[in-house]
Parts: C-alpha cells; sequence; structure tokens
C-alpha cells in the first residue's frame, strides 16, 4: 500500500458498473492512505433515496469523509455542470491538504463534467430526455417554451412554440449541463485542472448480471418499497426526474396496482442490467481508462493492493493526464 505520509497531486478515479464493488474497493483504499470520497453517483445526491441508489450506509459513510452524499431534495435539479464545477472545487482543496480524492461513481455525465468538461458535443441523455417528453404530453410545448425562455431567451427566440423535437432538446441540455444550449454552443471544454487517474473496474458478464440480480432482491428485502411510501407521504411525485429512476419506477407501478410484485422484481433486474451495459459502452469511450478485470475470488482488499501498484507505476511513468492550465 501507499505510505500515509504521501503528499498527493492527483485525484484517483474507481468507476465501473453498478454493482461491480465500487464502493467497497474505495472504503478499503481509504482504510490505507488519507483520502476523502467524492462520490460521482447521480441519485446519491439526493436525501431520502437511500436503498434504491446503493447509498453507503451510515457505517461506511463514518469510515471517510464523504462529498455530494444527501445534498439535494429529489424535487431539485442538480445537473452534471454543477456538480463537475463544485466537485472540482472540492478536489483541488483535498489535493491542498496533502490527501488523496478518490471519484467513486458510475455517472458518465458526471465524471464527463469532472474531468473533461462540456463542449459544443451537445451532451444527451434518454432517461432526461423521457422524463420531459412525459412532461409534453402533461404540459403541452407551450408549458415547456416558457420555461426554456426563463433559462434561455435566445434559443427561445429561435423556435417555434410548437417545434417540441427541439424544445425539449434545448431543456435535456439544460437539465444534464446546468448550461443554456446557447452557452453551451460557444464554449469550449475546460478539462480538469488537476491530474488523475482512470480505474474501472469489470467483470465476466454472467457474473456481473447475477451480482444485479441478488442486489435487487437485496434491495427489496432492505425495504425498497417502504421506502418509496415513505418518499410519495413526503409529497414527492413518481414523475419528477430523480424519481424517473430504475427501481423507483417500477416499485411506484407496483404500489399503484400497475405492475404484480414478480413483474415488478424482474424489471428492475432487467432494467438493472441494461444500464450496467450502457455504462460499459459509455466507459469503453472514456479517455485514459485503465480496466481492472475482477476475478470470482478477489477481495475488496485485493483490489485496493492491484489499484496501488498500478497507481504507482503509472505515476513514476507521469502516463496519467496531467494537470492542465485554468488560465
Amino acid at each position: 500500500m501507499i505510505d500515509r505520509r504521501t503528499s498527493f497531486s492527483h485525484a484517483l478515479v474507481i468507476t465501473g458498473p453498478t454493482a461491480a464493488g465500487k464502493t467497497e474497493v474505495a472504503l478499503e483504499l481509504a482504510r490505507h492512505v488519507p483520502a476523502e470520497i467524492i462520490s460521482a453517483d447521480s441519485r446519491q445526491v439526493y436525501r431520502d433515496m437511500d436503498i434504491g441508489t446503493a447509498k453507503p450506509t451510515p457505517e461506511q459513510l463514518r469510515q471517510a469523509p464523504h462529498h455530494f452524499i444527501d445534498i439535494r431534495n429529489p424535487d431539485e435539479i442538480y445537473t452534471a455542470g454543477e456538480y463537475g464545477r463544485a466537485a472540482r472545487r472540492v478536489v483541488l482543496d483535498i489535493l491542498n491538504a496533502g490527501k488523496l480524492p478518490l471519484i467513486v461513481g458510475g455517472s458518465g455525465f458526471y465524471l464527463q463534467a469532472l474531468l473533461e468538461g462540456f463542449s459544443a458535443a451537445l451532451p444527451s441523455d434518454l432517461s432526461v430526455r423521457a422524463h420531459l417528453k412525459h412532461r409534453l404530453q402533461n404540459e403541452g410545448s407551450s408549458a415547456l417554451h416558457a420555461e426554456l425562455k426563463q433559462i434561455d431567451p435566445q434559443a427561445a427566440a429561435r423556435l417555434h412554440i410548437n417545434d417540441a423535437h427541439r424544445i425539449v432538446r434545448a431543456l435535456e441540455v439544460y437539465q444534464i449541463s446546468g448550461l443554456s444550449l446557447s452557452a453551451l454552443q460557444q464554449q469550449k471544454a475546460e478539462p480538469a485542472p488537476f491530474a488523475y487517474l482512470v480505474f474501472c473496474l469489470t467483470m465476466d458478464r454472467a457474473r456481473l448480471y447475477q451480482r444485479i440480480n441478488r442486489r435487487v432482491e437485496q434491495m427489496l428485502e432492505a425495504g425498497l418499497l417502504d421506502e418509496c411510501r415513505r418518499l410519495h407521504a413526503l409529497g414527492f411525485s413518481r414523475d419528477l426526474n430523480a424519481l424517473q429512476t430504475v427501481g423507483y419506477q417500477e416499485c411506484f407501478q407496483f404500489l399503484a396496482g400497475e405492475i404484480s410484485f414478480e413483474t415488478m422484481k424482474e424489471l428492475i433486474q432487467r432494467h438493472t442490467r441494461q444500464y450496467a451495459k450502457r455504462q460499459l459502452t459509455w466507459f469503453r469511450k472514456m479517455a485514459h481508462c485503465e480496466w481492472i478485470t475482477i476475478e470470482e475470488d478477489q477481495t475488496a482488499t485485493a483490489l485496493a493492493f492491484e489499484i496501488t501498484q498500478r497507481m504507482n507505476i503509472r505515476r513514476n511513468a507521469k502516463s496519467f493526464p496531467e494537470k492542465r492550465s485554468t488560465k
């Protein structure tokens, strides 16, 4: 392991598909090095959404300082752009304190915003788009056009009130990036102002899917349905963007009497497997990503040791993205 007296000049990113064991590996690393964990999970930012997001337990949260957990209510929007800007400041603060920033999570847009920034290559997210289309059906294009006019007057002036497709697209870009379509089209991506290493955990697909299926069963056993009932009792609508999430969507369908319990469970498992597949596709496109294939009997301790070994090799070889000027 790394000497605890080491002063760090880079951040470490641990990513991978859902259920790969990222949290356990990160906590094992934090046992051996002075580190703070920065969550890169777009749903763990929300309060009262604990079981369905596989949020670290209170005991795990006590093992190391965590950032970007429970910072918003489910009826608030927290964009990838907002996250990226705030997380960059936190990373620099941790580095200035001589500690290791451990960026842990599998939300692709959060990682992109933090590490690469957004540019004219406009981001898209099918779940955000689906939520906006649902609103379009319920509220009509005039309501969405009025909302767009508040956040991006230039785009709203260009788009006809009935141009639903482009209105939805402009709102989608804003909800992902936190920047208007007009502003984003004019700016260049700003890479992270610090060096970083990226390790992506993966495993045999059949075993990953087995882990996903079992995790869903564990979530249901732990009280996921009761969590959804509490969210409803707190006044949070199932139509909220935060709750348009695998696990919650299906539970609300069951609670509304729309599907059976068995169908609900099977849908959560299937949709989670599909999400993991999309995550892996995203990670394969990430620059500077080093893959670690988890063997069946490999423990979190062994994985943490392997990561530190690779860190030392790459730090000595200077093969990771170097700190960029913020000027």
